[in-house]
């Protein structure tokens, strides 16, 4: 049997890696609050 969630690792940090986060104001944003982790 296929599994449903097959992980596509290039996919997803493009989409929520750092560098997707670091085009937008969310990591500032996280910082701010003190997040441990800023993102994936």
């Amino acid at each position: 049997m296929k599994r449903t969630f097959q992980r596509n690792n290039r996919k997803k940090s493009k989409k929520q890696g750092f560098f997707a986060r670091s085009k937008t104001k969310i990591l500032k944003l996280r910082r701010k609050r003190g997040r441990k982790v800023l993102s994936k």
